[in-house]
């Protein structure tokens, strides 16, 4: 049976950071997809989990899903055999039939992330077993949602059992955004007292360096033309997850932040890269992020960096590989001829890097939907290599451990058919036995090793930084 999507505009613009730590801060079931304090474009989405909210984590070894109502009066779950894959798509094929008349009411579905082994299993790949599900959603059908162009808010729910309980909760949450008042959330500062906590990198510098070789010989073997090399920090601290998020946010500005909070579990992104955007109307982009350089001290540097990496042969043969094999996934997926490339070798600057972007689109072939485009383009080439199969089986043998959700993707799989996922990259990841980061970049024939490494500790530095830990050479 369909369900009737709700809208409820608000009397005035209120801060999404104020509403998170006013609502969202203590919940520990919640949701923050996080257009960016600087926004003028874009939505930003702010939900928690309510007593008859389902949540499902998947162990794609083991091919399980379990079922769950975490914030419910039985929070026990059941676990089945199932594709995670078959099971979000039952959750999104009882569709809204109308809405209210909100030209955009906002994205209601479900809300998570899949993991990078989840997409090795899904291609056939090896892989490891992760310490984190392999997905992880919880299905939101209530939700606040920030307009930024239009500087508006607004209340977006699906119409349950009884109808009248989405009426309550927008009552009440209604009354709570107006009473909000700046002056009793002060900015939070994560404080670091005593010693630095212990950071342990996966692979040490030498040994990176001796990997790199690796993947050099598999590329002039004809294995691979390029390699997604990456690392994994573990820091050994258990940090508050929305204290840390707001300080990952201010120092660390991005259009596809996230903060996903499931239990003992956390994902907080500054990620820059789109992996997937589905509109309603089935057209689909995918905007593949390879080619990095720092950014600079002062306006002259940070210009000659830009250009360096503008006319860097290796970084842009290295952005039109992964252009290529998304083109090809898209292909897959896509009304025949409508595959394109619209924006080719961009530069977009971020805090602390300047990134090298394409874009790839598509018109999704009917009566195909959102989760076959995952399906079809999942892991992103930008975090395999190309092409992709042979360079993730090369990497299985390489990297020495799980990936988990680093490299994976987070973001919404909407009702209406839309979806908006971004790349796990720029990512802590918090669980009972600590804070983990993934770091890693793109090698090919050309690479440079120092370059690389330093490219991995450029990645990570913001992120470590937040933690109150340091980068090998900052100690």
């Amino acid at each position: 049976m369909s369900r009737r999507i709700r809208f409820r505009p608000l009397a005035a613009w209120r801060d999404p950071e104020l509403v998170f730590r006013g609502l969202f801060a203590d919940a520990a079931y919640a949701v923050w997809l996080d257009g960016g304090s600087d926004a003028d474009s874009g939505i930003s989405v702010l939900a928690a989990a309510h007593a008859t909210s389902e949540f499902v984590t998947v162990d794609a070894a083991r091919g399980t899903v379990m079922r769950s109502m975490p914030a419910g009066a039985d929070p026990r779950g059941v676990s089945h055999e199932a594709s995670v894959f078959e099971v979000l798509a039952d959750g999104l094929r009882d569709a809204v039939a109308e809405s209210d008349g909100a030209e955009v009411p906002g994205p209601l579905g479900w809300y998570g992330w899949f993991g990078y082994e989840l997409g090795a299993l899904v291609n056939e790949v090896p892989a490891d077993q992760a310490e984190t599900p392999d997905a992880a959603f919880l299905f939101v059908d209530r939700a606040v949602v920030f307009d930024h162009g239009a500087r508006s808010v607004g209340l977006v729910w699906l119409e349950g059992q009884p109808v009248t309980a989405g009426e309550v909760w927008a009552d009440e949450v209604e009354l709570a955004v107006a009473a909000l008042d700046d002056a009793r959330f002060p900015a939070d500062v994560v404080e670091v007292t005593g010693q630095l906590p212990t950071v342990h990198w996966r692979h040490r510098p030498g040994r990176y360096a001796e990997l790199i070789a690796e993947c050099q010989a598999a590329i002039v073997r004809g294995d691979a033309y390029q390699l997604c090399l990456t690392n994994r920090v573990d820091v050994d601290t258990r940090p508050d997850p929305a204290a840390t998020y707001l300080a990952l946010r201010a120092s660390s500005p991005s259009h596809h932040g996230g903060y996903i909070r499931f239990g003992g579990l956390a994902l907080l992104s500054a990620s820059p890269e789109q992996f997937l955007h589905v509109d309603a109307d089935g057209l689909v982009s995918t905007k593949p992020m390879k080619g990095t350089r720092p950014r600079g001290a002062d306006p002259l540097s940070d210009a000659a960096l830009r250009r360096e990496l503008v006319e860097s042969d290796k970084e842009r043969a290295e952005n039109l590989m992964i252009v290529d094999l998304m083109r090809n996934d898209l292909g897959r997926i896509a009304e025949l001829g409508s595959v394109s490339v619209p924006n080719l070798l961009d530069v977009e600057e971020y805090a602390h890097v300047h990134q090298l972007v394409s874009t790839v689109q598509a018109r999704l072939r009917h009566p195909l939907t959102a989760l076959d485009v995952v399906r079809a383009a999942f892991p992103a080439g930008s975090m395999t290599g190309a092409p992709k199969v042979s360079a993730m089986t090369i990497l299985h043998g390489l990297e020495a451990g799980p990936r988990g959700v680093y490299s994976g993707a987070f973001g919404y799989l909407g009702v209406d058919g839309s979806a908006d996922l971004a790349m796990v990259i720029r990512s802590i990841v918090l669980t009972p036995a600590g804070a983990s980061i993934g770091t890693g970049g793109g090698i090919t024939a050309l690479s440079d090793p120092d370059e690389e490494i330093e490219e991995t500790r450029v990645k990570a530095r913001a992120l470590l930084a937040v933690l109150g830990a340091a980068t090998p050479g900052d100690e």
